[in-house]
């Protein structure tokens, strides 16, 4: 069984990598890289500061920094006992995928842009859902862009984002719940 759904997965993923194509390959390269929405945390940021004040701005970038940390740990726990290869190590795959980034680290399973991205995500969404009611969605379609990125420049299979996406959307929410547990107590 195990052996099936991993062939169902290297064949999504050759499906959904080949959808792309050179005109487009700039700009997934610009999506996955993880320098390229600093300015969405500086207006995240802003928008904390304006509903929290600076006492709450610290508790949330905190808990933010808390999100990356351990969606950061779980991954590459993760990478370390499954050490699923990459898409790129697989030798069977080669000439049947494209590959747009340069090629680094070997294991896969499961992805740290798509835990990390989610956890986010689901933390601020949830935080900011009250005041801003469209910005969960506009959060959850920027986590999805970009797990979505990782299969697009040939590095991470569907399962390694689906896998990313469900940890950090409950890392996500965690951190909510502690956050809700905190103003509390200030």
């Amino acid at each position: 069984m195990i052996e099936e759904l991993i062939k169902y997965d290297i064949d999504f993923f050759l499906f959904l990598n080949n959808l792309g194509s050179e005109p487009w390959d700039n700009l997934w390269r610009v999506i996955t890289n993880k320098l390229t929405f600093i300015p969405l945390y500086g207006f995240l940021l802003y928008l904390v500061y304006k509903n929290y004040g600076f006492k709450g701005t610290l508790i949330v970038v905190v808990g933010a920094v808390l999100i990356i940390t351990t969606c950061d740990q779980l991954a590459n726990l993760f990478k370390s006992g499954f050490q699923r290869l990459r898409p790129w190590v697989n030798e069977d795959l080669d000439g049947l995928m494209r590959i747009v980034v340069e090629k680094r680290g070997i294991h896969s399973f499961f992805s740290g842009h798509a835990v990390n991205s989610m956890g986010l995500a689901v933390y601020i969404g949830l935080l900011l859902r009250h005041n801003y009611y469209y910005l969960p969605f506009i959060l959850l379609l920027w986590a999805f862009t970009v797990g979505y990125s990782r299969i697009y420049v040939g590095v991470h299979y569907p399962l390694d984002v689906l896998t990313g996406f469900f940890f950090g959307s409950i890392i996500g929410w965690g951190y909510y719940k502690l956050q809700l547990i905190a103003q509390k107590n200030l």
